[in-house]
């Protein structure tokens, strides 16, 4: 307990369970087994909380050849030094820290103009 007369006499009047922190309830709507299963299918890459939430918000799906050939385009690029890259796969492009080996936001494909800055490479994969 604190020293302080004030916390002190709050605390006093607080039961013991009122001062034990209070476990998280879990969701309920299975929120998160998303992103646990991308982890686990990623292997050594990983993906931001913004690039999960984008794929999951745009609908972009994604299997293990898609992550392998995401995987490779990262390794290519890191083998060329790349810093930041625009990898396409597919119908989908990811704008990934190459050398974090984290995706940082995912788009799919559209015929109208996109421009992706602060990248300094760019893979097809």
């Amino acid at each position: 307990m604190s020293d302080h007369p004030l916390i002190r006499a709050t605390t006093d009047r607080l039961a013991p369970t009122q001062l034990q922190p209070q476990a998280r309830p879990a969701k309920a709507d299975g929120a998160g087994s998303f992103a646990a299963e991308l982890a686990a299918a990623a292997g050594g890459l990983r993906f931001s909380k913004h690039a999960v939430a984008r794929l999951e918000r745009r609908g972009i799906p994604l299997d293990q050849a898609t992550v392998g050939r995401l995987q490779r385009g990262v390794e290519a690029a890191a083998a060329k030094g790349a810093r930041q890259s625009v990898v396409l796969v597919d119908g989908t492009v990811f704008v990934v820290s190459v050398e974090a080996r984290t995706v940082l936001t995912a788009v799919p494909r559209k015929a109208e103009t996109q421009v992706f800055t602060n990248v300094d490479s760019a893979v097809l994969a």
